[in-house]
């Protein structure tokens, strides 16, 4: 039960950050998803909307990680640290410095790392989409880092890095909950 109420928080969390980032892009006055960072969001007219989602996901990641722990601990390790790293980034919103990009780099590379390793706990069909997402986040993240971004502009490549991660945690928690 507890493994059931885990995955649920994890479809939580996720479905109300990507709804309130949807929502905080709309709202922004003159925002491009093209040439903006996500994190532009967390500055300005709709900070409150974008910070406190994205703190939000982190604490129900958190405490998902904490259900989970039995269930694999591995996968709640690195859902741990991706959320940790997602307070931060709430935290210390763009333009707060090192502590943002530290922050932005540990929630990319712990949920790229994360989606990989579901392989091993996924018995489904679906285990074999999630290291696909998780290699499609992490070169993504190589390439934004070094400011490679395909024609998509600086906050295209990132959401390449950003919703490969929303699909893996929106298909990992059904099969949580289904499957515990």
């Amino acid at each position: 039960m507890k493994e059931k109420i885990g995955g649920f928080l994890i479809l939580i969390g996720v479905s109300q950050f990507l709804l309130c980032l949807k929502i905080a892009e709309f709202l922004y006055p003159n925002y491009s998803v093209a040439n903006n960072y996500i994190s532009d969001l967390g500055v300005g007219p709709v900070a409150y909307i974008f910070n406190g989602s994205i703190i939000l996901m982190g604490v129900l990641g958190i405490l998902a990680a904490y259900l989970l722990f039995k269930w694999n601990k591995v996968f709640s390790l690195l859902l741990l640290l991706s959320s940790i790293g997602a307070i931060g980034v709430g935290v210390f919103p763009e333009g707060t410095g090192i502590l943002h990009s530290l922050s932005a780099l540990i929630t990319f590379l712990f949920s790229g790392l994360g989606a990989i390793y579901s392989y091993r706990v996924d018995d489904k069909i679906s285990r074999f989409i999630w290291p696909v997402l998780g290699v499609i986040s992490l070169v993504a993240l190589g390439l934004f880092i070094n400011h490679i971004y395909l024609g998509l502009g600086a906050g295209g490549m990132e959401r390449i890095i950003v919703y490969p991660v929303f699909i893996w945690l929106i298909g990992i928690s059904t099969v949580i909950i289904h499957e515990t």
